[in-house]
This record gives C-alpha cells, structure tokens and sequence, in this order.
C-alpha cells in the first residue's frame, strides 16, 4: 500500500484536477494524506468532496514545502509514500502501477511523467551533467519511496529549501546497494508553475551546493558559470 502526500496553501484555484484523479484511481490501496499551512480559502472543502478514498488532514502553520512533506511522511501509515503537488494529476492507473511494482521491495521505484507537454523518463548519462535525473524521473508524481530510507538518510533538508528532493534522491543513489527500479509507464503530470520553475538562479545555486557534496568541486563550478551565462535571461 502506498500513502500519497500533499502540500497545500490557498490551492482552490488547482486542486480540483488532482482530487477528481486521486478519486479515479482504479487501485484504491492508498491513504491520502494533505499537510495545509491553514489555507484561508476553500481547499480542505474541495478536498473533504471526495466519497471514495481514505484521507487525513493536517491543517498547521509550517516552515515550507518539505517540512510539510516530511509532516506527511511520519503521519503515513504505510511502506511507501509519493508526492504530488496539489496543482500536478496523476492518471487514473498511477496506484495500480506503482502496487503492481513493490514486490520485491526496491528501495524506491520512477515512472514515466508529463513534464509540461514533454514525457520525461530517467536521463542516465553523467551524474554531473544530469544531477539526479540520471537515476529518477522527478521526485513528484513519478516517483514512490520506500519511508525507512529516511531512518538512515535523514529527513529532507531545511537548508535547501528549493532542492531538499535533490538532495536526498542524490543520498539513495550513492548509497551502496541502492534498488532504484525503473519502469516504463507514464504515470501523471507534473505543473510546471512552482518555485524551481520560476527561480532559475536559486534553484542553480542550491543545486551547485548539493553537487559539491557528490562531485569534483572545480566540474560543478564549471557547469554552474557556464549554465549562468547560458540562461542569463533568466535570472
């Protein structure tokens, strides 16, 4: 079973698609769990609507996004957990594939996405260049993770926080004996509005700061100059 996570704040405006496909999923083996910054507009109603799914609300003032997250991880009752946006969708066979997946109990499983209007599967290629890419599609709607990675990997981070995802997809991928299954199905769409979408350089630099960690220092400075004057309009 697979406990399904969802930061929001005043997310009316979008979360209507993602509750009608958490509703038309075809394997109802899931918990969905909402972590709300006390949303002042009619989120929690949108999402108390749905008739056929087990859900729980934790509606409290939180530091952003991956404190949510990780609020949503301890409060998940079951072996895995997949986080989606509250303006993403997933297709109405997500749960059914990633169940179908689990048997041999990998330590995190990534599908196939929408990423804007573009399918997105694992890059593979170099890990400097493609970061975490070259191991997962994305770290939300595409990809499940087994909870007790984070007994020995930690939590995600609070000093990054744009690329917490990063960073702790980079810590599963270089630890000896990691089981990253891939599969070829495209389970759902990502949205391209958030925060690491609009600010290129914050993003670029949490990512420099992650890379030091897992790359040859005077290679990620190299990359990060040349993706600065690449993507100057940008910034």
């Amino acid at each position: 079973m697979i406990s399904i996570i969802t930061a929001t704040y005043n997310s009316e405006r979008s979360i209507k698609r993602l509750v009608n496909s958490i509703n038309s999923q075809t394997n109802k083996s899931f918990e969905w769990i909402i972590v709300d910054n006390k949303s002042s507009d009619s989120t929690l109603d949108i999402v108390k609507g749905l008739t056929n799914v087990q859900y729980k609300i934790i509606s409290e003032s939180d530091f952003g996004i991956y404190d949510a997250i990780n609020k949503g991880i301890k409060a998940s009752r079951y072996n895995y957990y997949l986080v989606v946006g509250s303006d993403d969708e997933l297709f109405i066979n997500a749960v059914e594939k990633f169940s179908a997946s689990i048997s041999d109990h990998p330590d995190a499983v990534t599908a196939k996405l929408y990423f804007g209007k573009k399918i997105m599967g694992v890059r593979g290629g170099s890990s400097l260049i493609n970061k975490q890419f070259k191991y997962f599609s994305a770290h939300s709607v595409s990809t499940i993770f087994k909870k007790e990675l984070h007994n020995s990997l930690g939590y995600y981070s609070s000093s990054f926080p744009i690329a917490a995802d990063q960073l702790f997809m980079l810590k599963i991928a270089n630890t000896p004996g990691a089981n990253i299954k891939v599969i070829d199905d495209v389970v759902g769409r990502f949205n391209l509005g958030g925060v690491s979408s609009s600010d290129y350089l914050g993003t670029l630099t949490e990512s420099l700061r992650i890379q030091l960690k897992f790359e040859k220092k005077y290679l990620c400075l190299l990359l990060y100059i040349f993706k600065l004057i690449k993507n100057i309009k940008k910034i």
